[in-house]
Parts: C-alpha cells; sequence; structure tokens
C-alpha cells in the first residue's frame, strides 16, 4: 500500500521511508507542508503520515485543508508534540491517530496498516477471503491450507485486492498503490503481477472485467 510521509528532518524523514519500505509500503516523501498538499490533490494514498512543525505551512493546516475537501484518507500524526493539549488538537482537526516521537518503527507500521484495515472496513489484522488467508503484518499468504510464497509486489497487488473485496479496481488503482515517485512503472506491470498469482493460487480466483479491472470476489468459487 502507498503512503505519504510529510517529515522535515531529513535524517528522520529518510529513516521512516527507509523503514516503512521494509516494512512492505510504497513511500513518497513530502519535506513541507505546501509539498503535502500538492501531493494529496495530485496522488492517491492509503495512509499519510504527518508531522505538526513543517515549513511553508503546517501540518495542522494541511490536515484542516484535506478535510474541508471531504478526503476521508486517514492520517497519523507524528510529531514531538506529547501535552493532551496537542493531542486534543490534532484529533479535533481530524487526525485519525496519533504518536509522540521518539517511536518505535515496527508500532509506526502497525499503526498504519490497523488505519488501512478500519478505512477500508476490515476490522480482523488477518485477512480471510474464501480459501485465501493473507496476513498483512508477517507478508504471509496461504491458499487452500498451503502457504504461497510472493515477490513484495505480488504481495501488494492481491493486498490492494483483497482489502477492497467486492468491489473492481482499475490498473491505475492498482498502480497508485504498488508504486512510489521515482519508480520505473512498466506499462503491463498489473498484468503481469496478476498472471502470476493466478498461476501460484487459482486461475480464476482473480477476475478480469473487461475494460475495467481486476475483482477479488468476497466469496470466491474455484
Amino acid at each position: 500500500m502507498r503512503v505519504l510521509v510529510v517529515e522535515d528532518d531529513a535524517l528522520l524523514g529518510d529513516a521512516i521511508q527507509v523503514g516503512l519500505r521494509q516494512a512492505g509500503f510504497a513511500v513518497d516523501w513530502a519535506r513541507d507542508g505546501a509539498a503535502a498538499e500538492h501531493a494529496l490533490g495530485a496522488e492517491s494514498y492509503a495512509v499519510v503520515v504527518l508531522d505538526l512543525g513543517l515549513p511553508r505551512l503546517s501540518g495542522l493546516d494541511v490536515l484542516k485543508r484535506l478535510r474541508r475537501r471531504g478526503k476521508t484518507i486517514p492520517v497519523l500524526i507524528l510529531t514531538a508534540r506529547d501535552t493532551v493539549d496537542d493531542r486534543i488538537q490534532g484529533l479535533d482537526s481530524g487526525a485519525d491517530d496519533y504518536l509522540v516521537k521518539p517511536f518505535d518503527m515496527g508500532e509506526l507500521a502497525a499503526r498504519l496498516r490497523a488505519l488501512v484495515r478500519r478505512a477500508s472496513g476490515t476490522p480482523s489484522a488477518v485477512l480471510h477471503i474464501g480459501e485465501l488467508t493473507l496476513d498483512p503484518a508477517a507478508h504471509r499468504v496461504s491458499f487452500r491450507g498451503g502457504d504461497i510464497t510472493l515477490s513484495p509486489k505480488e504481495f501488494a497487488v492481491l493486498h490492494a485486492l483483497a482489502l477492497n473485496a467486492g468491489r473492481v479496481l482499475t490498473r491505475t488503482q492498482i498502480e497508485q498503490q504498488l508504486y512510489a515517485w521515482g519508480e520505473e512503472i512498466e506499462s503491463n506491470a498489473v498484468e503481469v503481477h496478476v498472471h502470476h498469482l493466478r498461476r501460484k493460487l487459482a486461475p480464476t480466483l482473480i477476475q478480469t472485467v473487461r475494460g475495467v479491472g481486476y475483482l477479488l470476489p468476497r466469496e470466491p468459487h474455484n
């Protein structure tokens, strides 16, 4: 899944980017509030990590403008401001979670996964769809009782489809969750990943909706 990290501290921003990539996220990094607002208007993200003390435009202003536009994307505030009043202000401004620096990278990744689950209406940490089981935290997939080895991008495609089970995702929507800024996107990348998933899982598990995109039914019949 794709996350926007908004952090002006170069060392911390780089560390967050590396840590979240290792946890399986596609990460874009904005270094000030104005850049964050531009990114949020131009790109599609599953979740946002937002610092408050930013140049050009404060984190709270970024958050308030985002909510005024009716955007419901989950936002986790990550800041050194640790008073109760700071937390109240952040949450009342539209944040979904609040984490104080210094923090543990594993906890940050877990909180982001939880926010994405809640946004998709999936309460369980492990996704069960028919005979398919997907564990985002462990990056583990099983099908019909057997463990399946997937590449990171194959896992990301399956995760996106599983979070949206019963809904058709276009190729563009899937690409937006797979690739961060600067990553080269081959024209048939999604088709190739879906082909590999069908070969490793079942040929009819992921359905093609001609002219629209791909669908993982809520109750696949294979």
